[in-house]
């Protein structure tokens, strides 16, 4: 799996139809609705924005699209299996349409949406999924140090933290990381 770490932008024009696309990473459901929010309002006087969007979430992979509008199929549809085919996640397309007063077609909708989209994705810069997880630590003071590198070393981040008798920490890392951590750093007796 993949995900996009630069955003990608394209614009083409199709028998007098205007076609704009965005590919976004989007991490939930809110940041989709956000950034096809802010993509339709640089573009008010659009006919249409198709969108499809993949996300990685605790129960799986969430998946949807919107025709807005066009032929059952032929919008969102197309972007959908682009995400799908190059194994995307996290990642919402939009493609804009200002109508150009001439019919595509059913056929000609569908490689006018996907090809726009395909168009957007290229221009992306996408990078390998690490699964992250959080995980809790207790750890002695003198140790602090040791657990930032490492945390630094892996990608990993520390997400919260309390001073008490020990240092409880939240930290997020490579799921693969984990359980090694835990033994390195974790307070066995305290």
């Amino acid at each position: 799996m993949q995900i996009i770490v630069q955003a990608g932008f394209a614009e083409q024009t199709i028998t007098k139809s205007r076609f704009i696309a965005m590919a976004v990473s989007c991490a939930s459901e809110r940041e989709v609705g956000q950034a096809l929010r802010a993509f339709a309002a640089k573009h008010q006087s659009a006919h249409h924005l198709a969108y499809a969007f993949r996300l990685k979430t605790e129960e799986g992979i969430v998946q949807r699209f919107s025709d807005a509008g066009e032929p059952s199929g032929t919008a969102g549809m197309p972007v959908l299996k682009l995400l799908e085919g190059r194994n995307l996640i996290n990642v919402c397309v939009g493609v804009i349409r200002y109508y150009g007063g001439i019919n595509l077609g059913t056929g000609g909708l569908a490689r006018a949406y996907g090809g726009t989209a395909k168009l957007a994705l290229d221009e992306t810069k996408v990078a390998d999924y690490v699964e992250m997880k959080k995980i809790k630590l207790t750890i002695a003071y003198n140790q602090m140090d040791f657990v930032t590198r490492a945390l630094a070393k892996c990608n990993g981040a520390i997400v919260d933290k309390a001073f008490n008798e020990h240092i409880d920490l939240i930290v997020s890392l490579p799921a693969n990381d984990a359980g090694d951590f835990i033994n390195r750093f974790s307070l066995k007796n305290y």
